[in-house]
């Protein structure tokens, strides 16, 4: 079993600017980071959530996720909540067993696509392009530590 810390994925590499050629594995090409700057059409016609979601998706994720590669799945995910809203509709209606437990298995795909997409906390950090935080809690305690410290030990 390996020690020390887990390799980064390349892609992590390749954002921090820290990624050698000459260490890829045999056989992987260099990897590009998306930054197309016009949002793609939708593959198939999407009702009005699936079609907010699309927008979403190329303007927020726009960084890691490929106009060319990953468009199917996010056409897949824009149908799916386009179905979720109508199913939704129909439980809230109807307020039926079998269609509450159809929801729940959509969502639950969903949000597994949603992960394969990087749209997840866990995935956006595995990516890194995790949003930081301005201040650690860590940070955080020590700022105001040393802000008492200065009010009752004042410098001069």
């Amino acid at each position: 079993m390996p020690k020390g810390r887990p390799t980064l994925p390349i892609e992590q590499k390749q954002r921090r600017g820290t990624m050698r050629p000459d260490r890829l594995p045999n056989g992987l090409p260099e990897l590009e980071i998306v930054n197309e700057a016009e949002t793609p059409q939708p593959l198939s016609e999407l009702g009005n959530s699936g079609f907010d979601f699309w927008q979403k998706v190329f303007e927020t994720g726009g960084r890691w996720v490929s106009h060319k590669t990953d468009i199917t799945l996010v056409q897949i995910v824009a149908e799916q909540i386009d179905e979720r809203e109508s199913l939704r509709a129909s439980v809230m209606a109807e307020n039926g067993s079998r269609e509450r437990s159809g929801l729940r298995e959509l969502e639950k795909a969903i949000v597994s696509n949603l992960s394969l997409l990087g749209f997840t906390p866990s995935d956006r950090s595995r990516l890194g392009v995790a949003e930081v935080k301005a201040e650690s809690k860590l940070e955080e305690l020590r700022r105001k530590k040393a802000e008492k410290e200065s009010h009752y030990f004042p410098a001069g």
